[in-house]
């Protein structure tokens, strides 16, 4: 099977607004779009039935509507529909795994909101074996990012530093190079380190000690996107270090952006699946598209 972009459609807003960037990212990328909507409680499909007496009629029209109004913005793109009787983290699971990406709503608000982010959006981030793109809707509605929005984030971590922001692998450059690539903006690799003890002074920071930290990581981070470059070469990629913790590096410096990438490490055997705190930071607060991708 060709891989395609899978989107899963529940009824809500954010779904909606999740469908809409999935059918521009398909459109991108030049794959189709498969609109997933999974019930335990769906029906075997009869072969010919009245719709007032098919108990499947909500979650057929649910998807109809969708793919309507997909087609209508995106004439050319190819849109199918998929109906599955399982339960819903599972079936998006099994759809990630031959899909290009899964694309779900996230309704990651305020601090309350964000904790409840719901029984499947977090769960299948950290499972799936596919990047995972949570998005937010919008005030225009439909999900997509302003007119204004200019660049890729991708959050790093190098090896060796003292923080835990995950993401240096090839999995995740690519995705993000690539996603950058597709759009024609800039890519903007983000590294957080929170300041050393020993560079904190009675009257503030040793800004010597700071500037040495800030000019290690920069070269660092050089070296790590220099291939990236050479594959890349139509992305304009810099580098941006902070001084503060990663999580809070990550979400400030994806202020504004087209998408916000963040690594998550695949889990082995005896691992139990989960996210970092810099990945649980950029789902809760981060206000554009999160793309969770799975690295070794």
């Amino acid at each position: 099977m060709e891989p395609v972009v899978t989107v899963g459609l529940d009824g809500s807003p954010e779904s909606l607004a999740a469908a809409h960037w999935a059918a521009d990212e398909a459109e991108k990328q030049g794959l189709t779009l498969r609109l997933l909507h999974a019930w335990p409680l769906l029906a075997p499909e009869p072969t010919s039935i009245p719709s007032e007496v098919d108990q499947n009629y909500w979650a057929k029209r649910l998807v109809h509507t969708a793919r309507a109004e997909l087609q209508a913005r995106h004439p050319g793109l190819s849109v199918v529909g998929n109906l599955v009787a399982d339960d819903a983290q599972e079936a998006l699971l099994q759809a990630a795994s031959d899909s290009a990406m899964l694309v779900l709503g996230s309704r990651g608000l305020e601090s309350v909101e964000s904790y409840f982010l719901g029984d499947v959006s977090m769960p299948v981030a950290a499972r799936a074996e596919r990047p995972v793109v949570l998005v937010r809707t919008t005030a225009r509605g439909k999900g997509a990012p302003p007119s204004s929005v200019s660049r890729v984030v991708v959050a790093l971590k190098l090896h060796g530093a003292s923080d835990d922001l995950h993401g240096s692998s090839d999995d995740l450059l690519d995705f993000a190079f690539q996603a950058a690539a597709a759009r024609g903006v800039p890519l903007v690799a983000v590294h957080g380190r929170s300041v050393p003890l020993h560079a904190r002074v009675p009257w503030g920071v040793d800004h010597g000690i700071t500037e040495e930290i800030k000019q290690d990581a920069h070269q660092r981070l050089s070296q790590t996107l220099r291939p990236w470059h050479e594959k890349y070469p139509q992305v304009e990629a810099a580098d941006n270090i902070r001084l503060a913790s990663p999580a809070k590096a990550v979400v400030e410096a994806a202020e504004g952006a087209a998408l916000l990438v963040v690594g998550r490490r695949r889990h082995g055997p005896g691992r139990a699946p989960h996210l970092g705190p810099v990945a649980q930071a950029a789902i809760h607060h981060g206000r554009c598209p999160v793309a969770v991708v799975p690295h070794d």
